[in-house]
């Protein structure tokens, strides 16, 4: 090694190599400056650089035969030359060392300042004087909110997590440290006749200055642009490019009768109160008036899955009567959801909708492929990224579902169903100490109440707390079960850990308090409301996720959990995209489940 080494610098190879380093870099950064003034294409610069790259082991190459004049032992001695290159080649390295690290940090910089433009839209004050108005108050906080969120470099807060705020007289600085937002941006509106007054400002969080504010006073026919005006004025003064295509606005989704419009605000409010029926029929009417309104079909097909989601029947009706009403709601549902995407292909809720639809059908590979389209689209809708981790824990796959929610609760950190979904998903992936203070901290009668309290007091039964389970359930109100079946459940977990000597003489329990039965020695009837579920045609059912937890692990190894997943045409899921976390396959055609 030494010999070579000696060899090297008596055929001057570091004296070429340095040289040429040098002068490599002097040509680069000489083309750097001229390229852009003669315009040049960016292909003349690849073709440069791949020169000068092949050049290098050329330039070593004819070195190393050049045999040296004054011969080897004079070339032993480092010269004048040899500092001077060195020199030169220490100034390259530290320049371009310097440059890497510059813009390492001008990189790390611009993620940050892209990630600091968090931005929250605080509902629109109702100043019309008619409270029947509010509905379209909020409905311009949403359609503002959803142009804003089209603008890549902007983080808008969710839409629930900014409305806790609504009608609060709280200090800018506390909204904004609790949603997490550096700007906020609220205002009026005033509706009379065929006017509308609006006033938007954007505020910055942290001082509660002034950066932007309008006032539109126009017909109502303008109330699209005002939304586009809005969008862009906030991005302009933000300094953030707003990302779109030639001919592409903001605000995409528009229809020129103004009563459809309207009733489809209504519509929104209503299914937000879970008033599904009325906004279904607010909504056929849209449809029929406007059938171009890509988004009167969108939340139409949202409202008739909806529809189906909240129905006592799923639990306790009459099979036959259930299984048709399922088809009829999931036909409709599917059905307007395809044509929201007709109409609108990047309509991401659309994508969502179709996804949950198809997966309550049991068309897992297609729902799957949806969830991917709509999360492509939009990463950052919260009801897509709530339905594909519940169907991901349905199916097995804990990790992903886990995932998913924390980038949920990330983005709306306050809605209560949300956070009983991720509770309920921290205790099926074995952490349920802290599921428990998740769902502890939201009330009896939260929205969603019912889950709450079923996932509660399945937690605390698991824990073995039985009388706190049992006075929770007792907490149940509401008709998606029957109050027998509640007081059934309380009475056997109050008995519970004893064991039923019969336990196919236990009184059947509705739905998801079927949870009951693996406390009391009946493990195997835990499987009811899943088969009931699968009988109905609503595969992806409220009972699959509950399979996951680590206590059902002996349920797991039957013939009949097996049967269950067949029939639900998950195996054939799990062939194609990858077997769930539990499971795995046993030869050609079976599986096992730990």
């Amino acid at each position: 090694m030494h010999k070579l080494f000696l060899e090297l610098k008596e055929k001057h190879v570091y004296r070429a190599g340095a040289a040429y380093a040098v002068a490599a870099w002097v040509l680069l950064q000489l083309f750097n400056n001229v390229a852009p003034i003669l315009e040049l294409p960016a292909w003349v610069g690849r073709v440069v650089l791949l020169v000068l790259v092949l050049g290098f082991p050329l330039t070593l190459a004819v070195a190393w035969m050049r045999a040296p004049a004054e011969g080897a032992a004079a070339q032993r001695k480092i010269g004048a030359l040899d500092w001077s290159l060195l020199g030169a080649l220490i100034v390259v390295i530290a320049l371009v060392s310097y440059q890497q690290l510059s813009s390492a940090l001008g990189g790390r910089a611009s993620q940050q300042q892209a990630s600091s433009l968090s931005i929250a839209v605080l509902p629109f004050a109702n100043v019309s004087g008619d409270s029947n108005q509010e509905f379209f108050s909020d409905g311009m906080t949403d359609e503002i909110m959803a142009a804003l969120a089209k603008v890549p470099d902007l983080r808008v807060v969710a839409r629930s997590s900014a409305f806790q705020f609504k009608a609060q007289n709280r200090d800018l600085r506390a909204i904004g440290q609790a949603l997490s937002a550096r700007y906020l941006i609220d205002g009026s509106v005033r509706k009379a006749g065929n006017r509308v007054r609006i006033t938007a400002q954007l505020v910055q969080a942290d001082n509660g200055v002034g950066i932007w504010t309008n006032n539109y006073d126009r017909e109502l026919t303008d109330v699209f642009a005002i939304q586009e005006d809005i969008a862009q004025s906030i991005a302009s003064a933000l300094k953030v490019p707003l990302g779109l295509k030639q001919g592409d606005s903001l605000v995409r989704d528009r229809t020129e009768n103004l009563e459809s419009y309207d009733q489809y605000l209504r519509a929104k409010a209503l299914v937000r109160a879970r008033s599904i029926p009325d906004a279904i029929k607010l909504l056929e009417a849209v449809v029929a008036r406007d059938p171009g309104f890509a988004s009167g079909w969108g939340l139409l097909a949202q409202a008739d899955q909806l529809l189906l989601a909240f129905s006592p029947g799923l639990r306790n009706g009459p099979l036959n009567e259930t299984r048709a009403f399922v088809q009829s709601s999931l036909g409709s549902a599917e059905r307007a959801a395809r044509e929201a995407i007709r109409l609108d292909p990047k309509n991401a809720d659309a994508y969502g909708t179709l996804a949950n639809v198809l997966g309550l059908q049991g068309k897992w590979l297609e729902s799957h492929e949806l969830y991917r389209q709509a999360l492509a689209s939009d990463s950052t809708e919260a009801e897509v990224l709530q339905e594909y981790s519940l169907t991901r824990a349905s199916g097995g796959y804990l990790k992903d579902a886990l995932s998913s929610r924390e980038k949920l609760r990330a983005l709306e950190p306050f809605v209560p169903i949300y956070n009983i979904r991720t509770a309920e998903i921290l205790e099926i992936t074995g952490q349920r100490q802290a599921a428990i203070p998740i769902l502890e901290a939201i009330p009896a009668n939260a929205a969603g109440g019912f889950y709450r309290n079923v996932a509660l007091a399945r937690a605390y039964a698991a824990e073995g707390r039985y009388a706190e389970a049992a006075d929770t359930l007792l907490l149940i109100t509401g008709d998606l079960v029957s109050r027998r079946s509640v007081e059934d459940a309380a009475r056997l977990l109050r008995g519970a850990p004893t064991k039923a000597t019969a336990p196919e003489n236990l009184p059947a329990l509705e739905g998801e308090l079927n949870f009951v039965y693996a406390h009391v020695g009946a493990l195997d009837r835990t499987l009811e409301f899943a088969e009931r579920s699968i009988q109905m045609g609503w595969h992806e059912a409220f009972g699959l996720k509950i399979f996951w937890l680590p206590e059902y692990a002996p349920v797991r190894k039957t013939e009949r959990f097996k049967t269950l997943v067949r029939n639900a045409r998950l195996v054939e899921y799990w062939r194609a995209k990858g077997w769930p976390d539990l499971c795995k396959p046993v030869g050609a055609d079976d599986f096992a489940c730990e």
